[in-house]
Order: C-alpha cells, then sequence, then structure tokens
C-alpha cells in the first residue's frame, strides 16, 4: 500500500514531466517590448554642442606654433583678454599650450547650472594632452547661441615616452575627457507642454508596430487615445495639465508591445569580412561549388659576373621570377532548404569557406533566389 509521501513523489514526477514535453509543443511568446524601447517622443533629443579652446599645463607635448599658427593667435587674444599686450611680430614658442575643438552632448530637460561631460581633441601636432587643463571655453549649438562653459582637468587615456629616436605609446594621448566638465548656461525649449497631440516617432519605420503601439495605447488609456498616422509615427492626445502630461507618459512608455518578426536580413561588411543574419533568414535548396585559386611568384636574383681573367666586363645583377597558379577542387555541394538560423549556419558552414567568400557566395545565392533575405551591403 502507497504511503502519502510515495503519492506525492509520483505527482511531482508527473507534472515535471508534462511540464517538460509542453516546452516542446507549446507555441513559443512573440518578441514583445515596452513602448520606450521602440519609440521616441519627438522633439526630447540631446543636441550637440561645440567649442574652440586652449588646453595648457602640457609637459612639453603642445602645438610647434612654426605648424600651427591658430595656435599663437588664440594664445595672443587670450593674453590680450587678461591684460597682456605681445610685441607685434613676436614669435612665441609656446609648447605646453595646444589648440583643442571641444564637444558636449546636451540632454533634453537640461537646466542651467547642471553639468555635462565634455570630450576634448588635439587640432594641431600636439603629442599629447595628458595633464593639461582646458580654458574656459564657450559652447555653442547650431544655432550660435552658447548654451554651456567649459574648463577643468583632462582625463587622458593613455600614455607614451620617446627618447633617442624609440617611441612607445599606448592608446590615443590627442584627445581626452573632463567628466562634468562644462556647465549649462542655458536652456532648450521642447514640445511636451505645446499643443494638444504628441508624436511619438519608431526607431524603424514598420507598420505592424505603430499598429501595435497605437492599440496598445488606446486599450490601456481610451479609445481614440492614439492613432498610427503612417509607419513611422503614432499621433497620442495628450493631457492639458503639464503635470498630468508627465505621468501620462510614464504611464504609456513602459507599456509592453508584441512585436512582429522583423523582416529577413543579412548585412555584410565588406571593409573586415563580417557577415551578420538575423532570426528570419531563410534558405531555398540550391546546390554550391565552392574553390580556391592561389597565384604564387618567388623571385630569386641572379648574378652575372665576367670570368677572373677577363680584361674587363662589369657585374650584372638580374632577377628570376617563377610563377605558379594551383587550383583546389571545389566539390558541389547541395544545400537543403532551412527554415530555421541554425541550419542556415550549419548548411553556411558545411562549404568551409571564409568569412571573404562567403561575401560573394550570398551574393551569388541571392541573384539565384536561393537566398530568402534582404541582402545589404555597408
Amino acid at each position: 500500500m502507497q504511503t502519502t509521501t510515495e503519492k506525492l513523489l509520483r505527482l511531482l514526477i508527473s507534472l515535471t514531466v508534462v511540464a517538460a514535453s509542453a516546452a516542446l509543443w507549446w507555441p513559443l511568446s512573440s518578441q514583445a517590448a515596452r513602448i520606450k524601447e521602440v519609440a521616441a517622443v519627438q522633439g526630447v533629443r540631446a543636441n550637440q554642442l561645440v567649442g574652440y579652446g586652449l588646453v595648457v599645463g602640457l609637459d612639453g607635448t603642445g602645438d610647434q606654433t612654426t605648424s600651427t599658427p591658430f595656435t599663437q593667435q588664440s594664445l595672443n587674444a587670450l593674453l590680450q583678454q587678461m591684460g597682456v599686450t605681445v610685441p607685434p611680430g613676436t614669435t612665441m614658442q609656446v609648447k605646453n599650450v595646444a589648440a583643442v575643438m571641444v564637444t558636449a552632448q546636451l540632454p533634453a530637460f537640461a537646466q542651467p547650472g547642471q553639468t555635462i561631460d565634455i570630450n576634448v581633441s588635439s587640432m594641431g601636432n600636439a603629442k599629447s594632452l595628458r595633464g593639461g587643463t582646458l580654458i574656459a571655453t564657450p559652447l555653442k549649438g547650431a544655432d550660435g547661441q552658447i548654451y554651456a562653459l567649459a574648463q577643468g582637468n583632462l582625463i587622458v587615456g593613455g600614455a607614451g615616452a620617446s627618447a633617442a629616436g624609440s617611441k612607445v605609446q599606448i592608446n590615443h594621448l590627442s584627445a581626452g575627457r573632463v567628466p562634468e566638465g562644462a556647465t549649462v548656461e542655458r536652456a532648450v525649449a521642447t514640445p511636451l507642454n505645446q499643443g494638444e497631440f504628441l508624436q511619438l516617432d519608431l526607431n524603424a519605420s514598420d507598420f505592424s508596430t505603430a499598429r501595435e503601439v497605437a492599440r496598445t495605447i488606446n486599450a490601456k488609456m481610451g479609445a481614440d487615445t492614439a492613432h498610427a498616422i503612417d509607419g513611422r509615427v503614432v499621433r497620442v492626445r495628450m493631457p492639458a495639465s503639464p503635470d498630468a502630461r508627465v505621468g501620462f507618459l510614464a504611464d504609456i512608455e513602459n507599456l509592453p508591445v508584441e512585436l512582429a518578426a522583423p523582416s529577413a536580413k543579412v548585412v555584410i561588411n565588406a571593409r573586415t569580412g563580417s557577415v551578420v543574419m538575423n532570426q528570419t533568414v531563410t534558405l531555398s535548396a540550391c546546390a554550391v561549388a565552392h574553390g580556391n585559386l592561389s597565384v604564387t611568384i618567388s623571385t630569386t636574383p641572379v648574378i652575372s659576373q665576367p670570368s677572373p681573367l677577363s680584361s674587363g666586363g662589369t657585374t650584372v645583377a638580374k632577377e628570376k621570377a617563377d610563377i605558379t597558379i594551383k587550383q583546389e577542387a571545389g566539390a558541389l555541394i547541395q544545400l537543403p532548404a532551412s527554415a530555421k538560423l541554425a541550419d542556415v549556419v550549419k548548411a553556411l558552414s558545411a562549404l568551409g569557406a571564409t568569412p571573404m567568400d562567403l561575401l560573394a557566395i550570398l551574393q551569388a545565392m541571392k541573384s539565384a533566389g536561393a537566398l530568402n533575405a534582404e541582402l545589404e551591403v555597408i
């Protein structure tokens, strides 16, 4: 007679078997993402800032002013602002100064008094910016207005040394970074509180995603709240109060959206030989023959000298070249129709081709209609 413990143990084993088998036949759920991951609010974005300045305090690794006259001009202008007058025609050999470009991104909703990170890059022939200090540099936007003021000590993630014609360098020395090195002086207006509607711009154009985003918002916030205008734009009706708008966006940006499978695409980088494909790429049945052709050229020097007892003549140096062409046999391999990414990878691996060879093979398969995917070469 079975005890209660044995009955519970058998029940747990049965449930485990059912759960394991369900993983095999239960359909996989669709790919899900939040609205904030597939769309952005129009107008809520970062703005690029740029400025020109000087880095001082370098250990003799600054610009050589004979080759970069703009560094001397900038230094003269800076000294004049400080009340120091340099006699005309004076050539300064200041190796502790470097002319730089300063770039930064002004985040959305940034307010005066807040700080942002800046990047500093050399414009001239400075050997290193390590240990330098950026002098106060105004950062301007695309409209020419000053939005931030940058200044601070540079952090350069490299090191180097040179002596007697030898040089050792680790990483890059002509660019650095100043964390929180700029102070925001002016805010950029955003359309968040303007008008009755707000526009959501999808990261990628897709009609099914636009429809699903609008459907999800309407299901949560009420009918006719969102409308899909096209494959990339969803127009949303917003509350009148600014405080209510912030809460409204906080609610809808975390709503889950069921995304359709992406279109099949194979991306090929012709410069590096990289081949990347997504999960929807499939193959039709085809046959591929692949072989290698190599050409080898070897050069041997041949020296012709006059005989020892000859009265004249000169030594003649020539080269003898041997050219060999070798073609490896390429077997005809049949690739079956594949509906899964793992099968596609296995079939292409069976060819034994290098990534550079796959560039030509995939293009030929696309032309033959065997590759069911969009081919993009970057």
